[in-house]
């Protein structure tokens, strides 16, 4: 049975930073890259239910998103080759690999084409953290960096991440779209059983 009290605890500290830190990204970044590397460093508290990979595609599950969605938390199950189409988040982001691992392809748009530059990749094993916004960096593609079994990441990001309007920019051209992912799953998971 996965011990929930991990995430209840991380959404509690979660809550008291943004509330302390109000619009100081760097410090939630600062002190938030620490919460999540404590939550991640275990694996035994995620439901299965989130961590279940879809032949199709990339799921998006929805953790938690704080009552005035200023966070939100979510699993991200990448099955065998799925990756994401190239992306930003127009929020800060942390990303914290719980099982598998990842490849992180980063862009930067010219300010006066609109063409993307390949700015670096890495790869993320368990246990590390990647950080986004737009003031450090926030476009990038991320895939399942194993071809033989899934891999499962937990993102925070500063918003309801599923109902925000964001964009995909195609290669080489940086040609702009946008979307609002949404989640894929329709429950969440119960943070205040009593049984944990």
């Amino acid at each position: 049975m996965a011990d929930i009290a991990r995430l209840r605890h991380f959404v509690q500290q979660m809550t008291h930073l943004v509330e302390e830190a109000g619009d100081d990204e760097e410090r939630i970044l600062s002190q938030g890259k620490k919460l999540l590397g404590e939550l991640v460093a275990t694996d035994d508290w995620l439901p299965e239910t989130f961590a279940e990979a879809d032949s199709g595609r990339y799921r998006q599950n929805l953790l938690y998103c704080d009552p005035l969605e200023r966070f939100s938390v979510v699993s991200f199950v990448w099955g065998p080759g799925q990756h994401t189409p190239v992306h930003d988040h127009t929020v800060w982001g942390m990303v914290g690999v719980l099982r598998g691992a990842e490849t992180c392809e980063e862009f930067e748009r010219d300010a006066s084409t609109g063409a993307l530059r390949p700015t670096g990749e890495h790869r993320m094993e368990r246990g590390q953290i990647d950080l986004v916004s737009p003031t450090i960096g926030d476009i990038h593609r991320v895939s399942n960096a194993l071809d033989d079994r899934p891999s499962v990441s937990i993102h925070v990001y500063g918003g309801n991440i599923g109902r925000i309007s964001r964009h995909t920019y195609q290669l080489p051209g940086g040609e702009i779209g946008t979307f609002i992912s949404g989640y894929s799953n329709e429950v969440l998971p119960n943070l205040w059983s009593a049984a944990v």
